[in-house]
């Protein structure tokens, strides 16, 4: 069942799509809504900078619009991009390749091909995880500019997920500096019991992480032996996807 005073607001943003400023009448006449809901209505989306008004009282988009649009662009920007790589990855490993994007405090999840075995693995599309825990997610915080990794260390609480699940902070810091090294993260059980993956990070031209590549499956495929081939595999997809981007060997790597 549908909220009605959320659908009143979405009618009231909606009004914007074909004018760039209203006033309040306006929006009153348009939308036909009584004035009282309107008031209030407007008044929250305000607050919320959801909605600005100008110096003659009439009211447009704000600035909050711009924020979550950019966010939107440049993922589906990644993902647009990176799907035709991702798909020849899949086709040479067999194994699940995932594509993850930070969202504040963790990474989300906007592209997944499944494994060709039939295992259910715990990455889907819209799938949020902490960025300690996972090697998609830790290759995102291992190359982060180094004030930003350390403001989230010294805030963040590791919490157990799997029986792996990284929850010492001096051990995270070890591995996240390895990560810097070798270019690639490797994860075995942190985010589901059996369950290893291997990522590398995606870099735009200035040299910034911009998403994190992974293959994951069983553990039992990724042990010591069996990993450099698929790390070399990871790494070369990220690298691909890193020079559509604009990305270069030249380019400041900010990790």
């Amino acid at each position: 069942m549908q909220n009605k005073t959320v659908v009143r607001s979405m009618d009231i943003l909606n009004l914007f799509l074909t004018h760039s400023k209203l006033s309040f009448n306006e929006i009153v006449h348009f939308s036909g809504i009584p004035k009282t809901s309107v008031y209030r209505m407007v008044m929250s989306l305000e607050e919320m900078g959801l909605l600005d008004k100008d110096r003659d009282g009439k009211y447009s988009l704000g600035l909050l619009f711009l924020r979550f649009g950019h966010l939107v662009a440049a993922r589906l920007d990644i993902r647009e991009v990176a799907l035709p790589i991702m798909q020849k990855l899949h086709d040479k490993v067999g194994e699940a390749v995932n594509l993850l994007v930070q969202d504040g405090n963790e990474a989300i999840c906007i592209e997944k091909l499944d494994t060709k075995q039939h295992v259910r693995l715990y990455t889907a599309i819209g799938r949020r995880t902490p960025l300690y825990a996972g090697a998609c997610s830790r290759v995102i915080l291992a190359f982060q500019p180094q004030y930003e990794r350390e403001q989230y260390l010294e805030q963040i609480e590791l919490k157990p997920i799997a029986s792996g699940t990284i929850t010492d902070k001096e051990r995270l810091r070890i591995l996240l500096e390895e990560s810097q090294k070798t270019g690639f993260t490797a994860s075995h059980s942190e985010l589901e019991n059996y369950i290893s993956a291997v990522a590398a990070p995606i870099f735009n031209n200035k040299g910034y992480i911009i998403a994190g590549i992974s293959v994951s499956g069983l553990e039992v495929n990724y042990q010591k032996d069996l990993l450099p081939p698929l790390v070399e595999k990871v790494k070369g997809a990220a690298l691909e996807i890193s020079r559509e981007f604009g990305y270069t060997d030249k380019c400041l790597c900010l990790g």
